[in-house]
């Protein structure tokens, strides 16, 4: 099963001199490396070796007599990671082996744990004047004592190594093992996401027959509520069947209300009614209900219930594992005679069954692909729809038989697959033989769990800590991309590559596993970034096991959850540590709560402070019902990531400067509107995260509120990210700015015209910068930026919310620039001119940008555009495409143009348009989509798959679809006008 090399364990014979691993017989630092694709506790040794080096490096003076054993520890690691590659590879269940794993993995962690207290002890601030030599003093006293502690814990550590090395020694020798290389190391970088994003439209296959038996259900024509539901084991593609007949276009027409619920098998129904209801409301573009976030569960089903009660709904209820679950919505839910539907996706036949009471007949069980689906969607994942090699077939057959026409295991073997090299067989015989024997009892569900924990076993280890992170999230948790890639960093499990940031390296790490399928895309913005993404329950059950085993973290459900002694990291789930718990907490590096719309506690802090967590390196209490700063934070040293989002603090300490190594603070949505001078002190300070924003009932752009920062703020220079300072400081302010040179993104706001000559000139000189975020004071105060000769010539992202004396030239020249946001402008010259030939340009909204009466989009204009918005443009007459204008353009949104009385102009030479929306529109304008209106616009748009409309009718809105009125044209063109409305207006 193991290739050799010329390395054995049994050659090997360590000395405690430096870089003895560099030198033992002849093996190259390239051989080392390519051993390290490993197991999870190899990852763990892996990332220790890289803090020893930096502590080393930092430290080695103040070590003294202990360096060399220091350095004697590190090699000895890192031969060791060669023994770990192999634990994954071999089967499970060796007590020998997983002993010494166990004790590799204990040594490294106390390893660390000596090395972060000691920095701990060295940790002072000394101060100035009189008293500063007696505190010197004293702390020299206190340094010599940490030296010998930790020179003594090394030493100790030293021979637990030495012990460790004979044991595992032994154990190869006997079992005749030697080192395995491996060919396969390197995963190609992503060239693009949008690879990723259309992994889920791959697997696709053998959809279309379930997919037509739903829809017709949907559709059918009993008025009565009616239950569907949608049976069949975890990865079988339940939820993503759905998610085809949710979006489809028929459906879209036939259900204008439509909500999403994914319910998991831990949920919080408060939380899951707040959640339909936003969902239902977003369709007037009107704000929720007032009260919405404190009402209870009886409340909360009580306006859903009203609010459906005369409307024709969907509501899709994702993964609902119990009865219960079932219970919670099903009187929610109007009973009403407007043709409306529920779909639901579960494992649980009772729950089919109890929810499809009524429609017994309206089950659909989902079954495994055939033989020749599966063989289909395994080449179009590994051979992109192109015949498999001849040389391949035979072993291509036998893995995918294993799959048992299981999608979710199909996609992910293939995702291994992938990364192999088709040239070579064994590659492939490897990842069989990695499979192991076939099952006695054929068990489905027990072959895609071997087959998913291989692919996370195929991983280099680099991507198995970030893959085993998503175990800490709650089930059912959408992930937003830049909180994890954030942790990741603060993990260090990110390490910066030449001519690359650290967050781009993050970024890249995570599409790779998208790329293998290990992550889903939930939701991506127009300009193709992801936003939020998830791993498949049977995935993460797999990583919440592996994580356990490997005391990477403990998820504490429940009141009195037992934590292992050594575990890194904690989640908890609407719980508090009990007395008992935080004594264990010394050891922690990470604490992350995650709290539901009902929790009860009302100073969750004290409590986990109440415990020894001077280790902490992130802090997550984002969410939590939390009114004051935690003043047991500062202590916290070590610690790199804050979060306080989405809580009551609204003021921060000046204390906070003693947090010398924090790399993020994120108070996004809290109530912080001032930050302390002190906050200059944190030079290690990348992300400063303090705003929130709010959405006007009739634009859909936000207001964004910032924060007053304090005078030379300019001394921060690691900050790349830095939203959103209040220009209250005029121009001493703007030139500070100009000093973060590490910027990428900056937001700033309430902006006058005077600070416009400074603004620009800093921003010349932030040449890192990718997103730029600029608000003035009030809707008529006039944006200066005519003094910005030299704009970053990287910037992907621009925001300008503010009058304009005329169109920046500038602009037209951001060949990079992908999404462009223009508000309160009131330009008097057509700014699509300017605009028209930028050629990467996809998201463009206008609000309240143009005061003149037409519009034209020039022919060849905006060709990759693929979203357009045009919002408030008061005198605007007449809109006009030209054939060639935005030929990617997807969709399409005009609101509250109260001149406009036609669709656009030429709007029929949009192929590519899907959704075509008008809001609180004029109604004439609306009345000419009428398929029987004379002289309407019906035909132009006809091809649009989606066409809907609000207007303002007698104190009431009127929501017409197209769609609908089309759908009830080819069933009922003789019906009178009266009757021909109700059918597709509804109030």
């Amino acid at each position: 099963m193991f290739r050799q090399t010329e390395l054995t364990f049994e050659s090997y014979k360590p000395t405690p001199t430096p870089n003895t691993i560099i030198a033992l017989n002849g093996v190259s630092e390239t051989l080392i490396g390519k051993l390290k694709k490993s197991s999870m506790s190899e990852g763990v040794v892996t990332f220790l070796l890289t803090k020893l080096g930096d502590f080393l490096a930092e430290r080695g003076k103040q070590l003294a007599g202990v360096q060399g054993e220091a350095e004697y520890i590190s090699d000895e690691l890192e031969f060791m990671t060669a023994f770990l590659r192999l634990a994954d590879a071999m089967e499970d269940g060796d007590p020998v082996l997983k002993c010494l794993i166990k004790k590799v993995r204990d040594a490294a962690y106390d390893t660390e744990d000596a090395l972060d207290n000691f920095s701990l002890s060295l940790a002072s601030d000394t101060g100035h004047g009189f008293f500063s030599c007696f505190r010197k003093i004293s702390r020299s006293i206190k340094d010599a004592r940490a030296r010998s502690r930790i020179a003594s814990k090394i030493q100790s550590i030293k021979s637990r190594v030495i012990s460790i090395s004979e044991s595992h020694r032994r154990y190869c020798n006997k079992n005749n093992i030697m080192i395995q290389g491996s060919s396969s190391i390197n995963i190609p970088r992503l060239e693009c996401q949008k690879d990723a994003l259309l992994l889920e439209e791959a697997d696709l296959v053998g959809i279309e027959k379930p997919k037509k038996q739903l829809i017709e259900w949907l559709l059918g024509s009993k008025s009565g509520r009616e239950v569907i539901s949608v049976v069949g084991m975890g990865g079988l593609g339940k939820s993503t069947l759905v998610k085809k007949v949710y979006y489809d276009s028929d459906v879209k027409k036939h259900f204008k209300f439509r909500a999403w619920i994914t319910v998991s098998q831990s949920f919080k129904r408060e939380d899951l009614l707040k959640d339909m209801i936003q969902q239902l409301f977003r369709v007037h573009r009107k704000p929720d209900p007032k009260g919405v976030d404190s009402m209870n569960y009886n409340k909360l089903r009580s306006v859903i219930h009203e609010f459906l009660r005369q409307k024709k709904y969907l509501i899709v209820l994702d993964d609902v594992w119990h009865t219960s679950a079932w219970r919670a919505f099903q009187h929610a839910l109007p009973n009403n005679i407007c043709g409306s539907r529920i779909l639901v996706t579960t494992r649980n036949t009772e729950v089919a069954s109890t929810s499809c009471m009524d429609s017994p007949d309206k089950v659909y069980p989902l079954n495994p692909l055939s033989q020749e689906e599966s063989w289909t969607l395994f080449c179009k994942k590994i051979f992109q729809d192109n015949p498999c090699p001849p040389h391949l077939k035979n072993v291509s057959e036998t893995i995918l038989g294993r799959c048992e026409g299981l999608p979710l295991a199909i996609v992910a073997i293939s995702g291994v697959l992938a990364t192999k090299d088709k040239s070579k067989t064994d590659e492939w015989e490897m990842v069989h033989l990695s499979l192991g024997a076939g099952l006695e009892e054929n068990d489905m569900l027990m072959s895609a769990r071997k087959i998913l924990s291989l692919s996370y076993n195929d991983l280099p280890y680099y991507l198995k800590s970030c893959l085993l992170y998503f175990s800490i999230f709650p089930v059912g948790n959408r992930i937003k991309r830049m909180r994890l890639i954030r942790l990741w960093i603060a993990e260090g499990f990110v390490k910066g590559k030449e001519g690359m940031t650290v967050e781009e390296v993050a970024q890249d790490y995570l599409n790779e596993l998208m790329k293998r399928s290990l992550v889903q895309v939930v939701k991506a913005t127009s300009d193709g970034r992801v936003k939020t993404c998830r791993v498949h329950d049977l995935l993460r059950e797999i990583m919440i096991t592996k994580a356990k085993d490997q005391d990477f973290v403990a998820i504490a459900k429940e009141e009195g959850t037992i934590w292992p002694e050594k575990v890194r990291r904690v989640s908890m789930h609407n719980v508090m540590p009990s007395k008992q718990q935080r004594h264990v907490a010394s050891r922690f590096r990470s604490l992350l709560t995650f709290w539901g719309a009902d929790c009860s506690y009302e100073s969750p802090v004290h409590n986990l402070f109440s415990g020894r967590l001077r280790l902490l390196h992130v802090l997550d209490l984002e969410g939590a019902p939390l009114k004051e700063f935690p003043n047991e934070v500062v202590s916290l040293f070590l610690l790199k990531y804050l979060s306080l989002r989405n809580t009551k603090v609204s003021f921060i300490p000046s204390s906070i400067s003693k947090l010398k190594n924090l790399e993020t603070l994120d108070l996004k949505h809290a109530q912080v509107s001032v930050l302390p001078a002190e906050i200059r002190k944190l030079r290690k300070l990348c992300y400063l995260l303090v705003y929130r924003y709010e959405i006007d009932s009739d634009d859909r752009i936000p207001t964004k509120y910032g924060f007053k920062a304090p005078a030379h703020i300019g001394g921060l220079q690691s900050i790349q990210k830095l939203c959103f300072v209040e220009a209250h400081q005029g121009r001493n302010l703007m030139l500070e700015l100009g000093r973060l040179k590490q910027l990428r993104r900056l937001g700033i706001v309430k902006l006058k015209k005077k600070h416009g000559k400074a603004l620009c000139s800093s921003i010349e000189r932030l040449t890192n910068l990718r997103a730029l975020s600029l608000a003035s004071i009030t809707e008529s105060e006039i944006i200066d930026l005519d003094y910005l000769a030299s704009p970053p010539q990287f910037l992907q992202r621009l925001y300008l919310a503010g009058r304009m004396e005329k169109f920046p030239d500038w602009i037209s020249s951001l060949d990079s620039l992908v999404k462009l946001v223009l508000k309160w402008s009131k330009l008097s010259e057509d700014p699509l001119l300017s605009l028209q030939y930028l050629p990467n340009l996809v998201h463009l909204e206008f609000v309240q940008v143009y005061s003149g009466e037409i519009l034209c989009f020039q022919a060849k204009g905006f060709q990759r555009l693929k979203f357009l918005g045009l919002n408030k443009l008061d005198r605007l007459r007449m809109i006009i495409v030209e054939q060639g204008a935005m030929p990617s353009l997807e969709k399409m949104i005009v609101q509250s143009c109260k001149s406009l009385r036609r669709v656009p102009s030429g709007i029929e030479h949009l192929s590519t348009l899907k959704v075509l929306e008008f809001f609180n529109m004029p109604k004439e304008l609306v009345m000419t989509l009428h398929p029987n209106g004379e002289d309407g616009d019906y035909l132009k748009v006809a091809h649009v798959p989606d066409v809907y409309s609000t207007y303002w009718n007698n104190g009431n809105w009127d929501i017409f679809s197209l769609l609908s009125a089309k759908l009830e044209d080819k069933h009922s063109a003789q019906l009178s006008p009266t009757l021909y409305k109700r059918n597709y207006t509804w109030k």
